[in-house]
């Protein structure tokens, strides 16, 4: 009998509140729909485009831009930061639109049991990553 995968709240909630902390760190200066910065890690460009900003949330795009690889698409995540309770949660990446937070094991689409979790797991990584060895691009007017 398969174990059934149970959500650990506590240690997900623990995910988003650093990520919301660490994102903040990467985001353009101003808090407008539109802004963006691109980093440079590694031989590889990101670009964090803020895509709606309201009082109460941010949604941004996280896209890598460079370098181009023509037989798989590049990494992109929409990350909506919700600034009161402080969290980050990854919305949408590679045509997920929505994460349950469980999953039954197998299923159509092959998602893990714990998909939500280890795409916000892999945002915190990347965080962590892009801010360790990490610069921001000088913008180019």
């Amino acid at each position: 009998m398969i174990k059934r995968y149970v959500p650990d709240f506590p240690e997900m909630m623990r995910i988003c509140e650093t990520n919301f902390a660490q994102l903040r760190r990467l985001l353009p200066k101003e808090d407008r729909a539109g802004e963006s910065v691109t980093w440079q890690v590694n031989g590889a460009s990101y670009t964090v485009t803020i895509q709606e900003s309201t009082r109460y949330t941010t949604l941004v795009e996280i896209k890598q831009t460079a370098p181009a690889v023509s037989y798989w698409s590049l990494p992109a995540m929409s990350v909506r930061l919700y600034h009161d309770a402080m969290v980050a949660e990854v919305c949408s990446t590679q045509q997920i639109y929505r994460f349950k937070a469980r999953y039954d094991y197998p299923n159509k689409k092959l998602h893990q049991r714990d998909e939500k979790h280890q795409i916000n797991q892999f945002l915190a990584d990347w965080l962590r990553y892009c801010l360790a060895h990490g610069a921001m691009a000088v913008p180019v007017w």
